[in-house]
């Protein structure tokens, strides 16, 4: 029973500071989303998580080279929407361009950088709570005879 109770305890705590994580990823969002400009194009903060992903140009966000500058490309934040009526269902959106990435001062590439990661890392907390609400309204469907 105890190893039961354990359990239970561990996951609470790492489920609370996913919460913990979560709140403050938001409001670091939320300043970077005015200091690195892109207020101009998404006036609305909550609008951010309208776009089906966000991406980014001249720094690589791979695992092995996290943050590393692509000489000779242009830094440039890119918001990705899918549009189902138009000819071409993706559509990409710059929401804020910083010129040559050679250009770009440590503190702003990190900014940058920090701010996509973060963005979607909120967007998959996102995505879970619309998976879940969507399962909540299919109903239960265990032990169902297959067809």
């Amino acid at each position: 029973m105890s190893s039961a109770l354990d359990r239970l305890k561990n996951l609470t705590a790492q489920i609370s500071s996913y919460e913990l994580e979560r709140k403050k990823n938001l409001k670091e969002l939320e300043r970077l989303h005015t200091v690195l400009g892109i207020d101009a194009k998404v006036p609305r903060f909550e609008e951010l998580f309208d776009f089906k992903a966000i991406n980014l140009s001249g720094i690589s966000l791979s695992d092995e080279d996290l943050g590393s500058l692509k000489e000779g490309k242009y830094a440039q934040i890119i918001g990705i929407v899918y549009d189902k009526e138009a000819k071409v269902k993706n559509k990409n959106i710059s929401l804020a361009y910083y010129g040559r990435v050679e250009k770009l001062s440590e503190g702003r590439k990190k900014e940058i950088v920090a701010f996509v990661l973060g963005w979607r890392f909120e967007k998959s907390f996102r995505t879970l709570e619309h998976y879940y609400r969507l399962m909540g309204r299919v109903g239960p469907v265990g032990d169902a005879e297959a067809c």
